[in-house]
C-alpha cells in the first residue's frame, strides 16, 4: 500500500513546525535566512517550508495542502511515477523562495519561513483542473469559485508585495502560483484548452 505523499507531508512538517516552534535553535537553524545560504547552507531553501512562525501558519497551509494536494498529486504520480508530487511540492518551495533570496541576499536580517509557496503552486495547479470548484475565502460564509479566488489572491499578493510592509512573503506567494501553473502545463500542455473550456462553461461547486 502507497502512502499518499500529500500526507506525508502535512505529517512531516507539522511535526517538524511543532517541535520547532518550541525549540528556538532548530527553528534558526532550518528557515532561510540569506546570510547563512550565502555561507553554504543551501538545504535552507528547502527546510524553511518545513516550519512555520506559529500555530495558525501552520494550520492554514496544512489544511489547504490536505483539501488541494490529493487532485494535484495524482496528476504527478499519473506523469512522474510515485515521488512525482515529492518532485513537485520540493521544486515549489525552492521556486517561491529564490527571488525572495536574491532580492534579499545583502540583507543580513532577511528571514523567511512556511510552505505558504509550496502550498500555493499545488492550489494553483489545482485551480487549472478545476476552475469553477467551490473555495472558501477568509471569513466569507459561503464559498467562491476557484478562478476568482485565484484573480483576488493574485491582486491582493500583488498590493501586499508592492507596499512591502508586514511579515508576510508575498513574493513567495505569487512565484509558488506561477510555478505550480507552469510546471504542470509543461507536462500537461492541453490543459490550457480545457482550462478555458471550462471557463466557458460556468458552473459552481
Amino acid at each position: 500500500m502507497i502512502v499518499s505523499a500529500t500526507l506525508v507531508l502535512i505529517a512531516v512538517t507539522s511535526a517538524a513546525s511543532l517541535v520547532a516552534l518550541r525549540n528556538p535553535t532548530m527553528l534558526a537553524a532550518l528557515l532561510m535566512w540569506t546570510t547563512a545560504v550565502r555561507r553554504g547552507e543551501w538545504y535552507r531553501l528547502l527546510s524553511y517550508g518545513f516550519v512555520h512562525a506559529d500555530f495558525p501558519h501552520l494550520l492554514f497551509n496544512m489544511v489547504t495542502l490536505y483539501f488541494f494536494g490529493r487532485v494535484v498529486e495524482s496528476f504527478y504520480v499519473e506523469h512522474l511515477g510515485p515521488l512525482g508530487f515529492y518532485l513537485f511540492y520540493l521544486l515549489g518551495l525552492l521556486a517561491s523562495i529564490l527571488p525572495s533570496y536574491f532580492d534579499h541576499r545583502d540583507d543580513p536580517e532577511y528571514r523567511s519561513l512556511g510552505a505558504s509557496g509550496a502550498v500555493s503552486a499545488v492550489l494553483f495547479a489545482f485551480i487549472l483542473f478545476e476552475p469553477w470548484a467551490g473555495i472558501y475565502f477568509y471569513f466569507i460564509p459561503v464559498p467562491i469559485p476557484a478562478v476568482l479566488y485565484a484573480v483576488l489572491f493574485v491582486g491582493y499578493s500583488l498590493y501586499e508585495a508592492r507596499r512591502g510592509k508586514g511579515r508576510v512573503n508575498h513574493s513567495a506567494h505569487l512565484w509558488g502560483g506561477a510555478f505550480g501553473v507552469a510546471f504542470t502545463l509543461v507536462l500537461q500542455p492541453d490543459l490550457v484548452s480545457r482550462f478555458l473550456d471550462a471557463l466557458s462553461r460556468p458552473h459552481f461547486g
